[in-house]
């Protein structure tokens, strides 16, 4: 890679190592039960918002009142924002003179903003109003991360708590998380776009004339409070259909540092949480080791993969070496202002964290770098993973861990003082098969029926890769796409909106039953038997179990896929 690559690379480290300690120290005060900072603030407005919603913020629940408060809201949620899709064209604050969306689109749409994939089978300039961005699709950022946080928070008290039957409340868990965590964070990142250039009004548009003569509209709209949240969130699904590589959305190469880093800061931050809230900072410093190695490889390879020409280019007389006039490598599908190994950089970034922003046509990625964000979504994205849902999805795989090392000693195992028995080890694998059987199971009649393979743009091993990478994608609530594909169908809108639908609540239910499970348990105490859980040995196993689980599931997809791809070209 380029000294200018490296550089942006230990930028983004350096940011990081500085916002991780600082954010997640302020998210264990915030759900640790006593006082937090800007509770002068916050506290009075979340007394309010729950005497209105008479909810006692005292009364907690049990696993399973938390799910079903959870798969009310989420059901509630979809509905309206189907509702509001399909009636915006009567509704005020449309300039555009947006009509409704069709009614399998709006579903589509709805489950992917609701599960925090943000999957995107329309352009957004042209066919949402300015009030379904704002009041639908970016609230529903919001409160999908803040979901997700609070599934991981109650997870964590389930693996610290002694013999409780409750893991906390849904309600005040997702209005804390949008209050005080999101709110604040999205705010600030909206400033800094706006500053930099990102467009935030609620224009139609400006007539302008180009200097050819002809006459254009530049789009306008509220793009900047959007974008803040968009990447927060880990969510996706831009203003424009262009989503990151838009300049009105991510306007220089600065910005595009600065996306990054949001995208990244809280799902950092929330292991450093864990390991406050667990009262080990060697139990966060573990599970935040092996998040920060699985997305350093991905964040390696891919921009060294689209830093070099395709093998079919090298071999033509093509010229793909770096120059003054050139930023070499594999520019198919990138923008000029980020190049192929910033674009690189972002790819690792989006796919290791449930986040569906791009700044390049994933399409055009060579075959090898098309395979970082596969293998990053298959996953399960733990790396960092999404707001909440990438900590307890590792969580989810450390349970696996030391069970794993239970049996190589012949002994229960145990986390966090916890025993990891039968009904535990069920639920988790449960967890890991249902996105599996989705992706694979959705995909394998998509490339046999006739209408869906209708779908595909590339023959061959790309179009499989396609096909795989829009499942995975939306069973792992990323929302990203292999660009070649035509999702605006009626197979593609009624399974992808199934597969997000399972991936995040299909998943979510399993976790919020362990942490049921394991609150009702003893706190054993350690003996010369007990597996450390807060060593780097831990986080090498963590990290090779997620690698072995994942490659013995896909990996003769991949091998069909971008592996022949790449011995093809």
């Amino acid at each position: 890679m380029s000294g200018a690559a490296w550089a942006q690379l230990g930028i983004l480290m350096g940011a990081l190592a500085m916002s991780t300690p600082l954010l997640g120290s302020y998210i264990a005060k915030v759900f640790g039960g006593g006082s937090a900072p800007g509770d002068r603030i916050f506290a009075p407005v979340e007394r309010t918002v729950l005497r209105i919603c008479r909810v006692d913020p005292d009364a907690e629940q049990r696993w399973g009142v938390y799910a079903l408060s959870l798969l009310a809201f989420s059901a509630v949620s979809v509905l309206g924002l189907y509702l509001l899709q399909r009636v915006q064209g009567g509704l005020p604050v449309n300039p555009t003179g947006a009509g409704g969306v069709a009614p399998l689109l709006s579903f589509n749409t709805a489950a992917s903003f609701v599960t925090n994939t943000n999957w995107q089978n329309y352009a957004g300039e042209t066919t949402m109003a300015h009030l379904t961005q704002m009041a639908g699709l970016a609230v529903a950022n919001f409160t999908s991360a803040a979901m997700g946080l609070g599934v991981a928070i109650a997870l964590v008290r389930g693996l610290t708590r002694r013999e409780s039957r409750t893991i906390g409340n849904f309600w005040v868990d997702i209005l804390k998380g949008c209050l005080r965590v999101l709110l604040p964070v999205a705010f600030a990142g909206a400033l800094v776009l706006v500053a930099s250039g990102a467009v935030q009004n609620l224009s139609a548009g400006t007539p302008v004339t180009t200097l050819e003569g002809a006459e254009q509209v530049i789009p306008g709209g509220p793009v900047a409070s959007q974008e803040s949240i968009k990447v927060l969130g880990t969510n996706g699904g831009g203003f424009f259909n262009a989503n990151s590589a838009h300049p009105f959305e991510n306007p220089t190469p600065v910005t595009n540092v600065v996306q990054m880093f949001l995208i990244l800061c809280l799902p950092f931050a929330l292991a450093w949480a864990f390991g406050l809230m667990a009262g080990s900072r060697r139990q966060g410093a573990a599970v935040l080791a092996a998040m920060v190695l699985l997305w350093a490889g991905s964040s390696l390879i891919a921009p060294a993969m689209e830093s070099r020409a395709p093998l079919l280019a090298a071999s033509a007389t093509v010229d793909v070496a770096r120059g003054p006039d050139s930023a070499g490598g594999n520019m198919e599908g990138k923008e000029l202002r980020f190049g192929p190994e910033a674009s690189g950089l972002f790819v690792a970034t989006t796919t290791g964290t449930s986040t569906g922003a791009v700044d390049a046509s994933h399409d055009s990625l060579t075959p090898l770098g098309g395979m970082v964000p596969l293998v990053n979504m298959m996953l399960g994205e733990v790396s960092p993973g999404g707001v909440g849902s990438g900590l307890y999805g590792m969580l989810v795989f450390a349970i696996l861990a030391v069970f794993i090392a239970g049996l190589m000693v012949g002994r229960t195992p145990e986390y966090l003082g916890k025993k990891i028995e039968t009904a535990e080890m069920k639920l988790v694998v449960v967890y890991i098969l249902i996105v599996p059987v989705v992706v694979l199971g959705f995909a394998a009649v998509a490339v046999l029926w006739g209408p869906a393979r209708d779908s595909i743009s590339n023959p061959g091993p790309h179009g499989l890769s396609q096909v795989v990478y829009a499942y995975t994608s939306a069973a792992n609530n990323n929302g990203s796409a292999f660009a070649g594909l035509s999702g605006n169908t009626d197979w593609y809108n009624i399974t992808l909106g199934l597969a997000m639908l399972a991936g995040r609540f299909l998943l979510m239910v399993p976790v919020l039953a362990i942490a049921g499970s394991l609150a009702r348990k003893p706190v054993v105490p350690p003996t010369a038997g007990t597996f450390p859980t807060g060593t780097a040995t831990f986080a090498l196993l963590l990290v090779a179990v997620v690698l072995v689980v994942v490659g013995l599931t896909y990996f003769p997809v991949l091998s069909l896929g971008p592996v022949v791809e790449h011995l093809m070209s």
